[in-house]
């Protein structure tokens, strides 16, 4: 599968693009108000004016491959989700995959993967990392990831586990991002340092690609998950973003963008709607998770998680749902097995204005940032003439 697709369809009527899967990633104070503002200003802007009414988009009719992200909250809650027998009856009768989240190596995890693949559970490995750098892979733990790795693949063949995919969740360190949240200055200086280290972000590059070359050796396809900034920073050729983060750009079988529209109401869908043509695979979410008072990122209600999965379907036919523990508890599942995927869903035309607005905002500051050097010496060098040309000419008239 391609990384991106550069052709943005038209907005009343959109095509199917190609599949990608997703699987699950944890909240957290910091997490949630990052994912809140890339959610609500990172997204390419539809290209052509909207209806008044808004944008119609026709569902395509036929059901995509679903994967639900998981099991990022313990071994209990792991194991009763599981046994639960309609809700191993309804991931059947969908044909849908599980992402768990492989947070230890314990017997108790072995069991439940074991008893998924003895019941024919299509299972993606949603490897995560255990430092003191949180979870996510990234520049920070880019020397911990191959240890990692190769524990889990050892502990894959000890205990005769089948996987479909391995996914690779792509992140900022947002515990440090925490910790210099009361120390403005810091936090200043660590991501100016941060964005004129270039060599950095090759070097962990060129590592994180050769880990994923060793995983698809050992026969596992790889799928990474990434930030929404992702396709922003592609379409204007820079890695600002990348190194402020520390967040790399790495291409494996399934390049998937995290696109959750309940940290961004206001625009909703028209998020995926932008997104959509530039992303390889969408996932969709969140459904689970508490509601932060008058913070309005409450899990998705039914119309919002069905419009999101209907305009998904349109750029992605495998489609990452975050998490299958908000969806048995919210009820989705029994719906979702009779959804109609053909059904029309209407973007209202100010969500894909304030898109618009955004994005544009948004995009203008990146490429100024990304391009501060070269901008500063287009002003420098002609003034630099200038004053060496008046200075010489002074000079001579000196002279005569």
């Amino acid at each position: 599968m391609l990384r991106a697709n550069p052709t943005r369809p038209a907005p009343s009527e959109i095509s199917m693009q190609s599949p990608a899967t997703a699987l699950s990633r944890r909240n957290g104070v910091a997490r949630l108000a990052f994912l809140a503002s890339c959610c609500s200003l990172l997204l390419p802007a539809v290209s052509a004016a909207s209806p008044p009414d808004g944008i119609h988009v026709q569902g395509s009719g036929t059901p995509p491959q679903l994967a639900f992200g998981c099991c990022d909250q313990g071994i209990a809650p792991m194991q009763a989700l599981f046994a639960d027998h309609e809700v191993i009856a309804a991931l059947h009768d969908m044909h849908a995959q599980v992402g768990v989240a492989v947070a230890d190596f314990s017997p108790e995890r072995v069991q439940v993967v074991r008893y998924l693949n003895q019941q024919q559970i299509p299972v993606i490995a949603g490897v995560t990392l255990q430092t003191k750098d949180g979870p996510y892979f990234n520049v920070d733990n880019v020397a911990e990831a191959p240890a990692q790795i190769a524990a889990f693949e050892k502990w894959t063949r000890d205990n005769g586990l089948r996987w479909d995919a391995v996914g690779i969740d792509i992140e900022p360190n947002f515990s440090q991002l925490a910790e210099l949240r009361n120390h403005r200055w810091r936090l200043v200086t660590t991501l100016l340092r941060n964005s004129l280290d270039g060599k950095r972000i090759q070097r962990a590059q060129e590592a994180y690609s050769a880990l994923i070359r060793q995983i698809q050796l050992q026969g596992y396809p790889v799928e990474t998950y990434t930030l929404p900034y992702g396709p922003v920073e592609r379409n204007l050729r820079t890695t600002l973003i990348d190194r402020l983060l520390g967040t790399v750009d790495v291409s494996a079988n399934e390049n998937d963008v995290m696109i959750d529209t309940s940290y961004a109401r206001p625009v909703g869908s028209a998020i995926i709607l932008g997104l959509g043509p530039y992303s390889q695979g969408i996932l969709v979410g969140v459904t689970d998770g508490l509601t932060p008072a008058g913070s309005g990122f409450g899990p998705l209600d039914w119309d919002e998680f069905s419009n999101d999965l209907i305009v998904a379907s349109h750029f992605a036919h495998h489609i990452g749902v975050y998490n299958l523990e908000g969806c048995v508890r919210h009820g989705y599942l029994p719906r979702l097995e009779t959804m109609n995927w053909g059904e029309s869903v209407v973007i209202p035309a100010a969500s894909v204005a304030r898109a618009r607005q955004h994005v544009m905002a948004f995009s203008i500051a990146l490429w100024i940032a990304s391009r501060l050097p070269f901008l500063a010496a287009a002003v420098i060098l002609p003034a630099a003439f200038c004053i060496w040309w008046w200075r010489r000419r002074r000079l001579r008239l000196r002279h005569c």
